[in-house]
C-alpha cells in the first residue's frame, strides 16, 4: 500500500443528520470536511487520532442485522501501485485510480481507488495530494 494504515471506514446513514449528531456529540468526533447537498452529502469525522468516519446520507431506511459499512479505506503514497498489487492479490477493481477534491471546506486534493476483496468487501485506496491533509 506505500505510507499504508487504516483512514476511514464509511457509512450510508438512513437518517444522516441524526447519524451524525450521534457521532460527534454522543461519541465525541469531529467533523473534518464535508460536501454534497441532499442525499448526495457527505461528512468526514475525526475520531481523534487522524482515523476517520465517513457519513454518507441516503441510506435505503433498510435495517441490516450486521449494521452497514460500505468500504474500508486504506491510507497509501501510492494508490496505483496499491492497486496494481491488489489486482495481482485477486481483487477486482471496481473504481480505477483517480484525482478528486473532498470537500469545499478546506477544497482538499486526493487521489482515490476502490476494488473488490475476496470476501466481497469494498477497499478504496486514499492519497492526500495537497497540502491540505486528510
Amino acid at each position: 500500500m506505500g505510507g499504508g494504515g487504516f483512514h476511514h471506514v464509511a457509512l450510508r446513514a438512513n437518517d444522516f443528520d441524526a447519524t451524525v449528531k450521534f457521532y460527534t456529540e454522543g461519541l465525541g468526533f469531529v467533523e473534518k470536511n464535508n460536501w454534497g447537498e441532499g442525499d448526495k452529502r457527505a461528512v468526514l469525522l475525526d475520531s481523534g487520532d487522524g482515523n476517520y468516519m465517513e457519513v454518507f446520507a441516503g441510506g435505503t431506511g433498510e435495517q441490516i442485522p450486521e449494521g452497514y459499512f460500505f468500504h474500508v479505506a486504506f491510507r497509501s503514497n501510492d494508490v496505483d501501485g496499491a492497486v496494481q498489487a491488489a489486482i495481482a492479490a485477486g481483487a477486482i477493481v471496481t473504481v480505477e485510480p483517480k484525482d478528486v477534491i473532498l470537500g469545499v471546506n478546506p477544497p482538499t486534493p486526493v487521489r482515490i481507488a476502490f476494488v473488490k476483496g475476496l470476501n466481497g468487501e469494498i477497499i478504496e485506496f486514499f492519497q492526500s495530494t495537497g497540502e491540505n491533509q486528510l
